[in-house]
């Protein structure tokens, strides 16, 4: 049940490109150790940013029929559970952080302050999507500061940073198909995704947009870093995407929208950790 409510498998989503941060800094593998922390440090604060989103939209999710039934307004679980697992997920992030190095746990506010903020916006702006974008783009990001123990993710390369905007796009890019689902209910409600403002055609443009800006800084993130193993990667990426635009060009269909969001982008950040894991194991023999 409580595996169910956080949607743990979602954690497919992003943490590749945290794994993907921390293989680009090392130039390689990194220890059993640190790859834990990492794992830990990401699904904590995962988990607390999907339990936020739950708790703050509670009310909006029991008018709407696609949501009616999530945990919270069905009665599944407690709210009072609800603030223990996101209590107990930030713990454990925290902690990770701290047993990282010191630059990762002085930065661990960041990306945790933003998670909580996220759910708020779509009652403000349709740029919502790119907030969500911007809470993934840590990823990367955090991988990096990881292994470096310094905050000079803008340094000579510019891998990380690049790569996290890149993910930012990437996910507004999905969200806005995910969002989809919702546009009527949005515009009854006053609330805002790009779909709902400005209708699925244009959403579904938009949508394409960010995911050809994701693909195009990746292709050069992983250019800068000479990382040639991992570029012959990149066509099946661009398949993959283009499979997702495909399949929900019409727009509405419930299904294929669940196939584009979920299945397809975590086999799209899989085959990035594939390219980069295959990297720091045989890149040096290229």
């Amino acid at each position: 049940m409580y595996l169910d409510f956080i949607k743990i498998e979602h954690t497919l989503f992003a943490l590749p490109f945290a794994y993907a941060g921390a293989f680009l800094a090392a130039k390689g593998l990194i220890d059993l150790g640190l790859a834990f922390l990492i794992l830990t440090a990401f699904t904590g604060l995962r988990t607390a940013a999907m339990t936020f989103n739950r708790i703050i939209d509670r009310e909006i999710d029991a008018k709407n029929p696609r949501t009616a039934m999530r945990h919270l307004p069905a009665g599944l679980i407690s709210l009072r559970e609800a603030y223990a697992i996101a209590a107990l997920s930030l713990a454990i992030y925290f902690v990770s952080a701290a047993l990282i190095n010191s630059t990762a746990f002085m930065l661990s506010p960041i990306p945790a302050i933003t998670a909580y903020v996220y759910p708020y916006l779509k009652r403000f702006t349709c740029l919502c999507h790119y907030v969500l974008g911007l809470n993934l783009a840590f990823a990367p990001l955090g991988g990096w500061i990881a292994v470096t123990n310094s905050i000079d993710v803008f340094g000579s390369e510019l891998v990380p940073t690049l790569l996290g905007i890149a993910v930012m796009f990437w996910v507004a890019g999905f969200d806005m198909i995910y969002g989809l689902q919702d546009v009527e209910f949005d515009r009854k409600h006053n609330l805002h995704s790009v779909g709902a403002h400005f209708g699925v055609k244009a959403a579904l443009w938009v949508s394409r947009l960010n995911h050809i800006v994701f693909f195009s800084l990746t292709a050069l993130a992983l250019h800068i870093h000479k990382a040639q193993l991992a570029k012959l990667f990149l066509p099946v990426i661009a398949i993959l995407l283009f499979y997702e635009h495909f399949i929900v060009r019409d727009g509405y269909d419930e299904a294929k929208i669940q196939v584009a969001f979920f299945y397809v982008n975590a086999i799209v950040s899989s085959t990035l950790l594939a390219a980069i894991f295959a990297e720091a194991i045989f890149g040096k023999l290229l």
